[in-house]
């Protein structure tokens, strides 16, 4: 592997995080709508959201584009961490 290719992996490996906890809807949908636009397909996204509507929203918001749920992890506080990839 060149040193190049490495450093094209590494870049698709990482993980954006985008905190929207503490907005209500539906500011964490368009928040993170917003964020992912111009990443490229395979990325992986942290979401974290406290609001009550977000898995919902996050479920139908991946049914309509194609991104994945990877997992979900409920955190102190009611906060939700979701490990997105995108289509």
């Amino acid at each position: 592997m060149t040193d190049q290719s490495a450093t094209d992996q590494e870049a698709h490996q990482k993980v954006h995080q985008i905190d929207a906890v503490g907005l209500v809807c539906p500011l964490p949908i368009l928040r993170l709508k917003k964020r992912i636009q111009n990443l490229p397909s395979g990325t992986q996204v942290e979401f974290l959201a406290d609001d009550p509507s977000g898995r919902r929203d996050l479920q139908l918001l991946c049914e309509l584009t194609g991104h994945r749920i990877e997992w979900i992890r409920e955190e102190d506080a009611g906060i939700l961490r979701y490990r997105i990839c995108l289509a």
